[in-house]
């Protein structure tokens, strides 16, 4: 058993984190920066100590500080939570190095799925489909139109590291392929330190839709069905729910299938701890592999929900070298949950980050609700960070049940002081396509651009 964990990470994830150590009696470590030395999670843990500055470049990411943070409180594990270096082999290795559990996977799996062009050739050695697309890194422009005009347009140029929309452009023709090229591998550069992007198929309107797995180091490997992430703007999630509307509607079979072919790509990379494989999925059924998430995910809490299982308390059991205590045929799906992303940004101002102090705020509350936040009355938004300040998660017996319980939540939720994105999302929850659950990764573009925009203006 770990007597002490250090959580190399910041806002609700280190909150959600801190919480299921003391539930498994395991004293935490929390590092902040100089802006967060009033975050709800410093005030959680049993000890706290600053790592640098205000920029992540200068505290969360700093490797050597965390090790020196970890050693100095003589911890045995390290959580990273996601983001930050919660994908960095490099910093695995380092943790193991220095005696320290790295709750994640080992380093070697990390790296057989370093990047999303790696990625893609381990899919297909599992014999799981990928999109038409380049064979590895594209290194030149010239090479961008090449591939381009073999698989046809229009295509998707992504970057290899990272994630969250970032490094990503939609290209038409080769004007656009060239310019979005240059501007992705950019972006990239600065988001990731890695300019590297490669060239696939743009599946248009396509459902994106992931399985959530758990991984044992005794080779127990199972699935805890799937979450439905098409509601994006920007490519970065905004509303996730379980389970798919479309498989529930339209595609039954696809859960299995495409939940052993989650299973064959955490196989085929020795893949172990918690992780997600991301595929889109057209009107059709054909699914294709997008790439897996070697950590966990912001939107886990509604698998948790639906399924009873605690994912983040699973994350350290394995890491403890426990073995999974519950198989597949023993999970139970209950319901629906929905979760909606709520930012500090003004949706009337082409969603403008919006940091600052909360001056009054009223958590929804009741049956059904769950409110994953590190914010309070009082607290001062940084503006170095991500501007993710909650999740708000409903479970209702069914689809209907949650979506009202969400709209409900949403209107209790009671902020002010900032602009946030709750009228956009309420906006969306009271769609008459997303009640019907017909959307896709389009969505949002839609729901701006057509009439319906007055929805929203209206919960202003």
């Amino acid at each position: 058993m770990f007597e002490k964990i250090l959580v190399a990470n910041r806002g609700e994830i280190a909150v959600r984190i801190i919480r299921a150590c003391k539930e498994l009696n395991i004293r935490t470590v929390a590092v902040y920066s100089e802006a967060d030395a009033n975050s709800m999670h410093v005030q959680l843990a049993d000890e706290a100590i600053c790592i640098g500055k205000a920029p992540s470049s200068e505290s969360y990411l700093r490797i050597d500080r965390i090790i020196s943070a970890a050693e100095i409180t003589d911890v045995d594990a390290i959580h990273p939570g996601y983001g930050f270096l919660s994908e960095n082999a490099h910093f695995a290795d380092v943790c193991e190095n220095c005696n320290i559990r790295f709750i994640g996977p080992a380093s070697r799996a990390m790296n057989a799925l370093e990047d999303k062009a790696v990625s893609r050739t381990l899919a297909k050695k599992a014999g799981v489909a990928v999109p038409p697309g380049s064979e590895g890194i594209v290194d030149t422009e010239q090479g961008a139109v090449a591939t381009a005009k073999r698989i046809g347009y229009p295509v998707m140029i992504k970057a290899v590291a990272g994630g969250g929309g970032r490094g990503m452009r939609v290209a038409h023709n080769d004007i656009s392929l060239i310019k979005g090229y240059h501007t992705a591998r950019s972006e990239a550069e600065r988001a990731f330190g890695n300019s590297a992007v490669y060239i696939e198929k743009l599946i248009e309107n396509p459902h994106h839709i992931e399985f959530q797995i758990l991984a044992d180091t005794r080779g127990n490997i199972i699935h805890l069905g799937e979450r439905d992430c098409s509601i994006q703007r920007r490519n970065q999630k905004v509303v996730e729910e379980t389970p798919s509307p479309l498989i529930e509607n339209k595609h039954k079979d696809l859960r299995k299938k495409m939940g052993k072919a989650a299973i064959r790509i955490a196989e085929t990379a020795g893949y172990t701890n918690a992780g997600t494989v991301e595929f889109i999925v057209d009107d059709s059924g054909n699914y294709y592999f997008l790439e897996m998430n070697k950590r966990i995910q912001v939107e886990h809490p509604i698998t948790e929900e639906v399924t009873g299982v605690d994912l983040v308390r699973q994350q350290i059991l394995i890491a403890m070298g426990e073995p999974l205590r519950i198989s597949e045929k023993e999970i139970q799906f209950r319901g629906h949950a929905i979760e909606c992303r709520i930012n500090a940004e003004d949706p009337f101002d082409d969603f403008r980050p919006c940091p600052g102090r909360i001056e009054m705020y009223y958590p929804p509350g009741g049956r059904g609700v769950r409110l994953e936040s590190h914010v309070y009355a009082g607290y001062v938004i940084p503006s170095h960070y991500d501007s993710m300040i909650a999740k708000l998660i409903t479970h209702g017996r069914d689809r209907r049940e949650a979506m009202d319980k969400m709209s409900r939540a949403l209107g209790e939720y009671m902020i002010t002081g900032i602009k946030t994105t709750i009228p956009f999302e309420q906006a969306i929850l009271q769609d008459p396509n997303f009640r019907r659950g017909v959307y896709s990764t389009s969505f949002i573009e839609q729901l701006l651009g057509g009439a319906r925009r007055e929805l929203i203006e209206d919960k202003a």
